[in-house]
């Protein structure tokens, strides 16, 4: 199987959300999350002095720009490429290049490998999060993610809910 690696997706500016929302709905609808692994508008926290008020907020550190953690195929390209907002991928040409582990580096992001004390079939509960206190099976995990899939019963029907790994516990 092809390796996952980070794609930068050129976006009209002010877009970013909207194209990440966008592409996550995609892969949700198609079922690509083997394939798109993770959408990121990197944020940083800046203080801004306004009216000799000083308040700190998020702002994004690449202003018309989207990383994708993918693995690179007809598909996936096909998927990004042609998601409204995006005008492209960065790289010569067509042609994507991914990013470098040093670049990915300075940006703070690391491809963490996480043990976990839990598996598919396990009976966990949700320490923090809209779900807190919530018991549930585990249906499916998403190490990539670090998410885990359980199903809730919501309004009289069972409802899968994605939770992240540092959110639950596995029950005795």
């Amino acid at each position: 199987m092809a390796e996952a690696n980070w794609y930068v997706a050129h976006t009209y500016s002010g877009y970013e959300n909207k194209v990440k929302a966008n592409i996550d709905k995609t892969i949700e609808n198609r079922h690509l999350e083997d394939q798109i692994l993770e959408v990121r508008v990197p944020m940083e926290e800046v203080i801004e002095v306004k009216n000799g008020v000083k308040k700190q907020v998020s702002k994004k550190m690449f202003p018309g720009y989207v990383l994708i953690h993918m693995i690179m195929n007809d598909d996936t390209w096909y998927v990004v490429r042609n998601t409204r907002g995006v005008t492209g991928f960065v790289g010569p040409g067509s042609k994507p290049v991914p990013l470098t582990d040093a670049e990915m580096r300075s940006l703070g992001i690391k491809s963490e490998n996480v043990v976990v004390d839990f598996e598919e079939g396990d009976m966990i509960v949700v320490l923090g999060g809209v779900w807190k206190d919530t018991t549930g099976v585990i249906t499916s995990m998403n190490h990539h993610k670090q998410t885990v899939t359980i199903n809730v019963e919501l309004f009289g029907r069972e409802t899968p809910v994605e939770v992240s790994f540092a959110d639950v516990k596995k029950t005795n």
